[in-house]
């Protein structure tokens, strides 16, 4: 298909591809490479205050109670789904189990 419009150059993909030579991308990111009680890290207070937060969260969720699968339907007045009443089943024969075992 030819154009009328322009010359050949300005459709040539010339200096528009990318390269294909991988450099070495920069470590950012690393694991543990920020601590919340460091007074030298840079981080923003709202930064901080978020990581605190969010490791607030995580550790909550470690230690809580496994939750009841009926109850989000139960509380908006609907009747829970088929695979909610079957994931309740088997936490009350997996807690029976365990009460058998000694383990609760």
């Amino acid at each position: 298909m030819n154009s009328n419009t322009g010359t050949a150059q300005t459709y040539e993909a010339g200096d528009q591809r990318t390269s294909t030579h991988n450099a070495e991308r920069f470590d950012e990111g690393q694991v543990n490479s920020h601590s919340d009680i460091d007074s030298k890290d840079q981080r923003s207070l709202a930064n901080r205050l978020a990581s605190a937060s969010k490791a607030d969260k995580e550790e909550e969720q470690k230690t809580s109670a496994p939750a009841d699968p009926l109850a989000p339907a139960r509380s908006h007045g609907n009747e829970p789904s088929r695979g909610a009443k079957i994931d309740a089943q088997i936490q009350e024969e997996e807690e029976e189990f365990l009460r058998r075992k000694g383990k609760i």
